[in-house]
């Protein structure tokens, strides 16, 4: 595999566009053997996904009770553990796939398991062990606010892109948060790509008294609103910028409460839509039985937020299908000379779920409609173009016509299944 390399605000792969498809394993390598990892990992490549998310060391004795995500493999200081990282992400590879390793999930570091004294250490010590992967990037943080830990991550972040310069680096932050809150371009070159984490709650859930409640920051008050996280990241950074851990299908509206509703694979996709439509390099979605690799007969107990499916089911879930029609649609036209045009929408924005998505570039326009209602378009710039209707949920293409006028007119396609997402595809 050739390294990924940054171009700008995007992402490339041997001198093309690289859109970044990722899906979120964290417990990977910690909660199921080899021969499963790979139906896992040959799932995901099928489906289009380029790269997998996962944390190498989640938790340690010492902190049980604070990771209360259950981990079946008890030992993970051995040999025998590192050789079956190892052996698992040369699986990966050899189908294609990319892997975002987290060193470690962010506790570590809050509760002093990673410190000033052994950061660079460790850094040093996963270069050496993975620096000649090619398939292999790093995201350090692991949800955590970096408030505070700043200068850990940046050991850890210097050390390893001295010893392996070629593997891109990122950083996964608590929920509600961006890395650009703590890092910046001029201080912080190791850091090749910005990451969002949009998370799991609802327009009204922003503050709930919870422990994850996030203070101090607009951000934040974002709710479902992902692609204001995106123009947040561009006003404050040249590098690329995605959304790592927006709301997963089937997991509960705001975690904690049982008694709440689950998101579904039409919200999975407009988190996806929204954010890569308004700039975004690419987009990660995740199940809540996948990121743990949730097994009912042996996890009872712990942080499940609602997971109800063995994730051998929940693999085959409609969401991590879907993603690809997006993938494919991008790819399809330079979304790299794209951007978001939310003044081509005739009568201005809409708010919340009744948003138009909109990106437009010298010979393309796509539009993006949750909600599935009217909408005129400025088309002025994209007479004698093609246009086509298509269904986010099917991926299915119906031609509408050519670009004939300055106002391009949706009129509502009739929808019977509850996917009334639709996308206007203009070039």
């Amino acid at each position: 595999m050739e390294q990924l390399k940054v171009n700008g605000r995007y992402f490339e792969q041997g001198g093309k566009p690289f859109f970044w498809l990722a899906d979120t394993a964290w417990l990977i390598f910690a909660n199921i053997p080899e021969e499963e990892a790979y139906v896992y990992l040959k799932n995901r490549a099928d489906k289009g996904f380029n790269v997998i998310q996962a944390v190498l060391v989640y938790s340690v004795d010492e902190l049980r009770d604070i990771n209360k995500m259950p981990l079946l493999r008890e030992d993970v200081r051995s040999e025998e553990y590192w050789a079956h990282c190892d052996r698992v992400i040369r699986m990966a590879g050899e189908l294609g796939l990319y892997v975002a390793l987290v060193p470690t999930w962010g506790s570590l570091v809050s509760h002093n398991v990673i410190t000033m004294q052994n950061a660079e250490k460790y850094a040093s010590y996963l270069a050496e062990r993975y620096g000649g992967f090619d398939n292999v990037l790093w995201l350090l943080g692991g949800d955590i606010n970096a408030e505070g830990h700043e200068e850990i991550f940046r050991a850890m972040g210097r050390k390893l892109k001295e010893k392996c310069p070629q593997q891109l680096i990122g950083f996964h932050p608590f929920g509600r948060c961006a890395s650009t809150l703590w890092f910046t371009d001029d201080e912080d070159e190791w850091l090749d790509f910005n990451m969002f984490q949009s998370g799991h709650r609802r327009y009204d859930q922003c503050n709930m008294g919870a422990w994850d409640d996030v203070t101090g920051e607009d951000t934040g008050l974002f709710g479902e609103d992902n692609w204001k996280f995106v123009f947040h990241d561009r006003s404050r950074s040249a590098k690329p910028a995605l959304d790592g851990e927006p709301s997963y299908e089937w997991i509960l509206q705001g975690l904690h409460d049982p008694s709440q509703p689950y998101w579904h694979a039409i919200d999975v996709r407009r988190y996806a839509y929204w954010s890569v439509l308004a700039g975004a390099a690419g987009h990660t979605y995740g199940d809540c039985s996948i990121i743990m690799f949730y097994d009912p007969e042996t996890m009872k107990e712990g942080r499940l937020y609602g997971a109800r499916e063995h994730w051998k089911m929940a693999m085959h879930h409609d969401g991590s299908g879907q993603m690809r029609y997006l993938k494919e649609l991008m790819l399809s036209v330079d979304y790299r000379s794209g951007r978001a045009a939310d003044e081509l929408v005739i009568g201005g924005q809409r708010e919340k779920h009744e948003r138009i998505a909109v990106m437009a570039g010298p010979d393309f326009a796509i539009a993006y409609s949750f909600l599935g209602k009217g909408f005129d378009l400025d088309t002025a710039g994209y007479i004698g173009k093609d246009a086509w209707f298509m269904r986010p949920s099917t991926g299915v293409y119906s031609y509408l016509g050519r670009v004939e006028t300055p106002v391009f007119h949706y009129e509502p396609v009739p929808c019977y299944d509850g996917n009334e997402d639709v996308v206007i595809v203009i070039r």
